[in-house]
């Protein structure tokens, strides 16, 4: 129950707070595509978030940490925070004042790409069980090099840059994208770290690296 009152808890915060930061410089609840981005990313989650307490509540234990215990990588999600909150803020704001003009077809593309790689998000983490919010390394973690592992050494980055660079498309706003154009440099800086780590602490992945070689591109890089 325990489990169960805190997921509920940061499920329902979550979802007050991006209403919030939408509806509020919207100036309305009106904003359809505000409503339509909300259902798509919260329907989902609560999905996924009562799988995850009836197959893995371990699991479930390790996404509900949060707390990054290094330095540099506070300075990332302080900074990945800041962006969400200007995306969304910036989203309503165009809204409210008609700054963008972005045709239906769009939105209904970046809809579907974005539940391609909420689909695809699920998959990586059904495949490694070692998988956390926070870089570190467990008791008797081994590496994981099957599935999209075998073709990219982060595919969780990969799939949450498509993810998020979806949602101001979703949110009809062009102007929201200069916001979350950031986040793909924001990962760069937390792989960085997180490769020296594993590479450090972890049996194994000098090899993988050396096996798979590219992080987050394939073929590229």
């Amino acid at each position: 129950m325990k489990i169960v009152a805190e997921a509920l808890l940061k499920f329902a915060c979550g979802l007050l707070l991006v209403g919030l930061l939408i509806f509020l410089p919207a100036g309305t609840f009106g904003y359809t595509y505000g409503w339509y981005f909300i259902v798509l990313l919260f329907a989902p989650m609560l999905a996924v978030g009562f799988l995850m307490l009836f197959k893995a509540p371990d699991f479930l234990i390790k996404r509900l940490d949060a707390k990054e215990k290094q330095g540099a990588q506070k300075g990332v999600v302080a900074f990945s925070g800041l962006m969400f909150i200007a995306g969304f803020v910036v989203a309503g704001l165009d809204f409210r004042f008609g700054w963008s003009t972005m045709p239906t077809w769009v939105v209904i593309t970046a809809s579907v790409l974005f539940l391609v790689a909420y689909a695809l998000y699920a998959e990586v983490m059904r495949e490694n069980a070692y998988l956390s919010r926070t870089i570190k390394v467990e008791e008797g973690q081994t590496v994981v090099d099957t599935g999209m592992y075998g073709v990219i050494r982060h595919p969780m980055y990969a799939v949450t840059i498509l993810l998020f660079l979806m949602i101001p498309l979703v949110l009809g706003s062009w102007y929201a994208l200069i916001a979350f154009a950031f986040y793909p440099a924001l990962i760069v800086v937390r792989l960085k770290d997180e490769e020296a780590l594993l590479t450090r602490e972890l049996p194994g992945y000098t090899a993988y690296k050396q096996k798979v070689k590219h992080r987050i591109i394939p073929f590229v890089w």
